[in-house]
Formats: structure tokens, sequence, C-alpha cells
């Protein structure tokens, strides 16, 4: 199972967001470029996370994002919904009635367990937990592996 590049690029998005929160506005081509994501797949992301107040659009000459609310406050569980939609790996764990097999299958049961897993590490990880992660990336103790 894989998280499609909205959950992806909409996280850096969002972690870049939380580096710089209490400082001004973002302008949206300065996350595009420091996260390496094209301006307008950027723009097509930041949509929804306006919508859901997870960040704020100011517009103008010196426009640009901040996040809505602390990165404390933000949980990994809520953007990458908002972005994928519910973390199920297959259909029949929310909609058993889309699989003759829901009522009797072990298989479904495994796929369960994964998802509720999946749900659990993103419910106990928000923003301020990836700019940790983040910073201690980037420390000058950090080892360093290149391939």
């Amino acid at each position: 199972m894989k998280l499609s590049t909205r959950a992806r690029y909409g996280t850096r998005a969002l972690l870049d967001l939380a580096q710089h929160y209490g400082d001004q506005v973002i302008p949206l081509k300065d996350i595009a470029r420091r996260q390496e994501i094209s301006l307008p797949y950027l723009e097509h992301l930041v949509g929804p996370l306006v919508d859901a107040k997870l960040i704020q659009s100011i517009r103008g000459a010196r426009g640009g994002l901040k996040l809505a609310k602390s990165p404390d406050r933000i949980r990994m569980s809520e953007v990458v919904c908002l972005l994928e939609g519910p973390i199920e790996p297959v259909d029949c764990i929310q909609s058993p009635d889309k699989c003759d097999r829901a009522k009797f299958c072990a298989t479904r049961d495994i796929w369960g367990d994964l998802g509720r897993a999946m749900n659990e590490v993103l419910e106990q990880t928000t923003l301020a937990d990836l700019v940790r992660r983040q910073e201690a990336k980037l420390s000058p103790d950090a080892e360093m592996y290149y391939i």
C-alpha cells in the first residue's frame, strides 16, 4: 500500500509551514521551492487544507500561507484522511457489503488490523513531532548516509 503524492506532498508542505510557525506568512512559491514540489500541484493541494482550516491563505502582494493552529494540535491522521480519504487497506473494511465473503474472511481481519495500526501511528503523530524529527535529521550530530 502506498500513499499518493497528495498525502506525501501535502505533509511536506505542512511540515514546512510548521517549521516556520510564528513567522509571517510564507509565500507558496517558497514552500514549493524548498520542498521541490511544482507550484501548480501545490496550489491544488492547498484548497482542501484551507477548507479544513488547517492553514490560512492570505491574499495580496505580501500574501502566502500560515498554519491556522499550533503544530502540536494538527494530527497526521487528520492530514492523511483529509488528503487521501479513510486509511483502510481494502474497501471491505468500511463497507463489508462490497464483498460476499466479508462475514467469514480471515484475510479481512488482518487488513482491518493493518488499518487500525496505521491509524494509531498517524493519530499519535503531530506536526510538532515531525518538526522535531526533521530538526534531529538536520542537526550536525545526525549521521548522514549517502547512496
